[in-house]
C-alpha cells in the first residue's frame, strides 16, 4: 500500500459517517496497518453536517489532520459543499447521485467526480438501515485499503447483538457491502 490513504467521509448526523470510519480502522487495525481516524462534529448538536478523516497505510501516520484527501465521500448537499476545500487533482469525489441541487457545488478540480445511487441503491433493493454498509462497501471498493473479509468481522463484532437476535441482518449487512463494492466497479471509477 505504501502512503496512507486519505479518506474524507461527510454526511448529516445520523447517516453513518463516524460509524463507518470507525468500521474501517478496525478493519485496518486487524491487517496490522496504520490507521488513524478523526471525528469532527457541527456545531449543531442533531442535524448537523459531520465529518470523519481516516488514514489508513503500511507507515507510521505523522499527522492527524490532512488538507487533501484521495477520496472524498459526500453523503448530503452540505457534505458535499463542506467537503470541496479537501479536494484536490488527485482526489477521487464520490457523492449519492440522489442529492439534488449540488450540480454547481461540486469540485472542478478532482481527479474524477462520481456520482452513485447509493440511497436509491438501499432503498430499493436492500433497507435504508444498511446505506452507511453500502457506503462502505464503496469505500472499500474505490480505495482498497481494507479487504471485505476484514470489514465483515469488524462489522460481525459490532452487531453480534443485532445479529443473534436477527440473524438476517447479517445477510442483509454483507449485502449492502458488496453492493458497495459492485457499485462503485460498475462506475468506472479511474485509478
Amino acid at each position: 500500500m505504501g502512503r496512507a490513504v486519505k479518506i474524507a467521509m461527510a454526511g448529516e448526523g445520523g447517516q453513518g459517517v463516524q460509524t463507518i470510519a470507525q468500521i474501517l480502522t478496525d478493519a485496518a487495525d486487524l491487517e496490522g496497518k496504520e490507521a488513524l481516524y478523526i471525528p469532527n462534529f457541527g456545531v449543531e448538536q442533531r442535524g448537523g453536517v459531520t465529518i470523519a478523516f481516516v488514514q489508513i497505510g503500511d507507515e507510521r501516520i505523522g499527522a492527524p489532520k490532512f488538507k487533501i484527501a484521495d477520496i472524498v465521500i459526500a453523503l448530503s448537499g452540505r457534505a458535499v459543499r463542506r467537503t470541496r476545500m479537501y479536494t484536490g487533482p488527485q482526489t477521487l469525489f464520490v457523492y449519492d447521485s440522489g442529492i439534488e441541487g449540488v450540480e454547481g457545488d461540486l469540485p472542478d478540480n478532482a481527479r474524477q467526480v462520481l456520482p452513485i445511487p447509493a440511497l436509491e441503491t438501499a432503498n430499493k433493493t436492500l433497507n435504508p438501515r444498511v446505506f452507511n454498509i453500502l457506503i462502505l462497501g464503496a469505500v472499500i471498493g474505490a480505495t482498497r485499503v481494507v479487504t471485505i473479509d476484514r470489514a465483515k468481522q469488524v462489522i460481525e463484532k459490532r452487531l453480534a447483538s443485532k445479529f443473534e437476535k436477527n440473524p438476517e441482518l447479517r445477510e442483509l449487512n454483507f449485502k449492502a457491502l458488496q453492493a458497495g463494492i459492485d457499485l462503485v466497479a460498475g462506475m468506472g471509477v479511474e485509478k
